[in-house]
């Protein structure tokens, strides 16, 4: 199988044809902030699945946004979507690329290997002018899926404490230009304005053309000097969701020690223990 995480809608629709029986396409769709989706009127690739974030894969014991629920959880929802260990999960979301990474990463984190994001999401489907359906699929049965979490794929905020300031952990923040250096407000009540100190910004959207994942050869110079070959690489944003496409972009760029850091600025700026730098 393919060693990159994204693929396009060619190589897509050429594994569904040759793998049908062993391909999982799942919609992992979420609102942006401030943006909702038409769940009214939907447009979804055919025999795809909801994969709900906001909450089946959302910890709702945890007062934060998009806090990743623990193994048995996960597996117990992703069985009921009809993936097996030896599936093959293909991602995407109709915004294009947005929270599809964040599903990307959640199976990377629980060990598994064989998922993929659809470069461009339905945005991309519809202008390869290929079916469209408007109702999820049914799973017909459910799956044995085994979640095998691999700490290395996140970082919690008590480790993050202990690291920040060290040479080999690099920390990159996926939040705007403005929100980062705390010119701009926080989206969410009751956050500290500013970034983790030490830490770096490459907003998420500069990795992104429209719906679409830029090249390699495009996003290859945002990553300079704020990811590394050796140390850690970490990626936080507001609520743990575009920290993912970075973490997505750094995969494709060949990084290994990839982390996200969960709880994100929801967490960090509300820590009244946490410390925060800001560039104004």
């Amino acid at each position: 199988m393919m060693s990159r995480a994204l693929i396009h809608i060619e190589q897509a629709v050429k594994l569904i044809k040759e793998q049908t029986e062993r391909v999982v396409i799942l919609d992992a769709s979420i609102d942006k902030v401030g943006q909702k989706l038409d769940n009214n009127n939907l447009e979804l690739i055919p025999n795809s699945h909801f994969l709900d974030i906001e909450n089946a894969f959302s910890d709702k014991n945890i007062p934060l946004p998009h806090t990743m629920v623990d193994a048995v959880t996960f597996e117990q929802e992703v069985r009921k979507l009809g993936v097996n260990q030896d599936s093959i999960v293909l991602l995407y979301d109709r915004w294009g690329v947005y929270s599809s990474p964040r599903a990307w990463w959640m199976f990377k984190y629980m060990g598994f290997d064989q998922v993929y994001v659809i470069n461009g999401g339905m945005p991309a489907w519809k202008s390869a002018d290929l079916p469209i359906v408007d109702a999820y699929s049914v799973v017909e049965n459910i799956g044995n899926f085994v979640a095998k979490p691999d700490p290395q794929w996140i970082i919690k905020i008590d480790e993050l404490k202990e690291l920040v300031g060290q040479d080999d952990v690099h920390i990159t923040d996926a939040r705007s230009a403005g929100r980062f250096s705390g010119a701009a407000p926080e989206p969410r009540p009751n956050l500290k304005s500013g970034h983790i100190p030490g830490s770096e910004n490459i907003p998420f959207d500069q990795v992104l053309d429209a719906a679409y994942f830029r090249s390699n050869e495009e996003i290859a110079p945002l990553y300079e000097n704020k990811a590394f070959p050796t140390g850690q690489n970490i990626f936080t944003c507001g609520s743990g969701i575009t920290a993912a496409v970075l973490a997505l972009g750094a995969y494709e760029l060949g990084y290994k020690n990839i982390r996200v850091y969960d709880g994100s600025w929801s967490e960090w700026g509300s820590d009244p223990d946490t410390i925060v730098d800001q560039h104004i």
